[in-house]
């Protein structure tokens, strides 16, 4: 089993059975996922369509970007993580939501427990992962770790991200600082970018 890899069987069958009890949405680019209400009830929300931005509201960090099918919220039942992050529309979005006690009580009637753990499993390594990448280490590692993250994307979602804006709202690391290390990558040949967006890697010193 590839572990990097979206558990898209698992989560076509949860989506599948919550639908049933889902109140659809449709949210444009720069706009919050949310019902649009102060109703303190946990929700679990569906994104079905689109791309989306994860931020920590603490400080508005830039935790990752969500590409549909993603589903947020599924533990909201039993604890209240979900609320320390906000999802915002990059394109288009359509999904539904529902109360998180309703989720669990469709996962245990349709006996889905092994497609919730896949589901949560999977982004609890995708967190780990990036706190090995980020977590103490200097500028340059941040850096390179998070262009390599982006390497790896397809094109179309590299086409709508900037790349200093990216590994600024994602580290808090200076901009004059992201710029003076992607300067120097694109002047010594070691990666391809432009008009603000990474094309590709051709190799990354391990140190700056």
């Amino acid at each position: 089993m590839n572990v990097n890899a979206k558990p898209l069987s698992e989560l076509s069958r949860l989506i599948k059975c919550l639908e049933v009890a889902g109140t659809p949405f449709k949210t444009e680019p720069q706009q919050f996922i949310t019902t649009g209400n102060n109703d303190d009830e946990p929700l679990t929300f569906v994104i079905q369509s689109g791309l989306t931005v994860v931020h920590r509201k603490s400080d508005e960090l830039l935790v990752g970007i969500a590409r549909a099918p993603y589903i947020h919220g599924l533990s909201a039942w039993i604890n209240d993580s979900y609320l320390e992050y906000s999802l915002m529309a990059q394109t288009p979005c359509t999904g539904f939501y529902l109360p998180a006690s309703t989720a669990c009580e469709i996962i245990q009637e349709a006996q889905l427990w092994q497609e919730a753990f896949c589901w949560l499993s999977w982004l609890n390594h995708l967190l780990g992962k990036r706190d090995i990448q980020l977590v103490g280490n200097n500028s340059y590692s941040q850096i390179r770790a998070m262009l390599i993250n982006m390497a790896e994307w397809d094109d179309t979602l590299r086409s709508k991200i900037g790349v200093m804006n990216h590994i600024q709202r994602s580290t808090r690391i200076s901009r004059s600082v992201v710029a003076e290390v992607l300067a120097a990558l694109r002047q010594g040949n070691y990666i391809n970018m432009s008009r603000g967006k990474l094309i590709s890697i051709n190799r990354l010193p391990t140190d700056y």
